[in-house]
């Protein structure tokens, strides 16, 4: 058993954010039901990278169903295909939330109350659903009404700004920084509100906005600035309140990245050979070692560059040094720590076959771990979802020949 067993959920979310946070929900054991547009579908069902890294062609169906941006945020749901700019398509979506607990949806403010399907139409269907509506910068504000994506929100949230080189130009990270927590954020307060909703009977609502998702990451920035009205340096992989804490050049080319408190200074030094530096008055404590930042980073990086990344990561492990070598991509995939701990697992899907999947970090005991199951093909459970709301096989038929589904 799984612990969101007998979840229902609605997603009428599309690209990343609420996607995510669907996935989690479904792979924590709900029943994800995603509403997508027929024909098309979830835009990034068109997005590159394709499974068989062949173009997708003007007119090719089969497209829509080899996107690997599709497949890494839409696993283990169900797809039904809804034009809900139809009466019968919104009326298809009423009966689904009558049965269902969460609708998580993502269009621009004020979309799904032109169509009677915002929060408080629904809530008059189901007094005890949970609805999570997320949008760039909310439902309420003077930007409100302003569009955006991942980037957009990195920059204007302040991340953005402090990261980069030491003397550089601003740079994003390498991964959808505002996407992915927007995800988490999304499912943690979609776990509250149903916890909440079951002790009281009375479900809740969640005005989302990914900029504000955005802001508590700078908690720690915002200390110091709070503190010593500090804006951020771009330091590259430096720590602007620890020394050491950087990755460091190796003889062989490669980086190994230490972070280390007090107690690791003299172990660092001595794996190193920086004798003086160990007896260093001035460098015992953190404090000390970041006002003499320069002099410190100095002996530091010359030294490491006289060991491989190896060698050093072994010299570090020896004298109790937190650190760990910088690793590439491929590198991550073989690393034998993440296989042992079952990192990695697979899906078989129809189109493209076996397929790489990176499993949710949890391992319960008590309930059965997440495991990924392939995402669904456009549409694939209409007929089954709407046989359960009540459709006959000739409604069906109907509602896919007037284009509701």
């Amino acid at each position: 058993m799984k612990p969101l067993q007998g979840i229902t959920v609605i997603e009428m979310a599309r690209v990343l954010a609420c996607p995510l946070a669907g996935m989690i929900l479904a792979e924590l054991g709900a029943r994800v039901i995603k509403v997508e547009q027929p024909v098309t579908g979830d835009e990034t069902r068109g997005y590159e990278p394709f499974a068989d890294n062949a173009p997708q062609s003007e007119g090719d169906d089969a497209g829509l169903e080899r996107s690997a941006y599709y497949y890494a945020f839409n696993r283990s749901k169900e797809s039904i295909s809804v034009n809900l700019r139809t009466a019968e398509g919104q009326d298809i979506v009423r009966k689904l939330v009558t049965e269902a607990d969460v609708v998580l949806e993502n269009f621009p403010t004020g979309t799904l109350a032109r169509y009677g399907l915002d929060w408080p139409s629904l809530q008059k269907l189901n007094p005890q659903l949970v609805y999570v509506s997320c949008t760039g910068f909310g439902q309420t504000g003077p930007y409100a009404k302003r569009k955006g994506y991942d980037t957009v929100f990195q920059a204007m949230s302040g991340l953005m700004s402090m990261t980069g080189a030491r003397e550089g130009e601003p740079v994003k990270p390498g991964v959808p920084v505002a996407d992915m927590t927007s995800g988490l954020w999304i499912a943690l307060g979609t776990l509250a509100m149903l916890q909440g909703a079951k002790g009281r009977r009375e479900g809740a609502y969640l005005d989302f906005s990914m900029l504000d998702g955005q802001i508590p990451l700078l908690s720690l920035a915002a200390a110091r600035f709070f503190t010593h009205a500090e804006i951020p340096a771009r330091l590259g992989t430096e720590h602007p309140g620890r020394v050491p804490s950087a990755s460091f050049r190796c003889a062989d080319g490669g980086f190994v990245h230490i972070t280390g408190a007090d107690q690791h200074w003299k172990p660092l030094c001595k794996l190193l050979g920086l004798d003086a530096l160990a007896e260093d008055p001035r460098l015992q404590e953190n404090s000390g070692r970041v006002r003499h930042r320069d002099d410190v980073m100095q002996a530091l990086t010359q030294a490491c560059q006289e060991m491989t990344r190896d060698q050093l990561c072994a010299a570090c492990d020896a004298f109790g040094v937190p650190a760990g070598p910088l690793k590439t991509l491929d590198e991550v995939m073989v690393d034998p720590h993440l296989q042992a701990r079952g990192v990695f697992d697979s899906f078989e899907h129809p189109q493209t076959g076996t397929f790489p999947a990176i499993r949710l970090p949890f391992r319960f005991t008590g309930f059965d771990d997440p495991t990924p199951s392939r995402p669904p093909l456009l549409g694939e459970h209409n007929d089954r979802v709407l046989a359960e709301l009540g459709f006959s096989l000739q409604q069906i038929d109907g509602l896919r020949a007037q284009g509701a589904i």
